[in-house]
């Protein structure tokens, strides 16, 4: 599966704010946004709400790399995100986002009939690569019924 095709035809909204992903790799990748005026906040750098979907869209492309095959049997939904926005942030940015959970223990909480529950991390960074934000989303795969 293309993950990142999959994730912007899933997400119209990641596609309006002109996300794109540098990279897809198992329970990792590197999701991008460009530096607009029509994204920007009353300081002149990205909005902390274009931040939150840009690092948001990152997690949910990280966990599909690592839970894509699982999609059959269970959704997987977002239950929780905590931001810190550490520093104004300026022109493009980019988020990192890395599965913090064993996939195979996610797997066989599955497979015993449980929803399980795990976090992806995730840091964004301005174009000289130093942090303006980090993001931890906690998510869960709900067994089909």
């Amino acid at each position: 599966m293309d993950i990142a095709a999959f994730l912007l035809d899933s997400v119209p909204f990641a596609r309006l704010l002109g996300i794109s992903f540098d990279s897809v790799g198992p329970g990792t990748t590197v999701a991008r946004m460009p530096d607009r005026d029509d994204l920007h906040n009353h300081v002149g750098g990205p909005h902390a709400g274009a931040l939150f979907t840009l690092a948001e869209t990152a997690s949910g492309a990280a966990m599909l790399s690592a839970f894509g095959d699982q999609l059959a049997r269970a959704v997987p939904l977002a239950t929780r995100a905590e931001i810190g926005y550490l520093r104004l942030a300026m022109g493009e940015v980019t988020a990192t986002a890395t599965l913090r959970a064993e996939r195979e223990a996610v797997v066989a909480r599955l497979d015993a009939g449980e929803r399980p529950e795990f976090e992806v991390d995730v840091e964004i960074g301005d174009g000289a690569g130093v942090a303006v934000a980090r993001m931890t989303v906690s998510w869960t795969l709900r067994p089909n019924r």
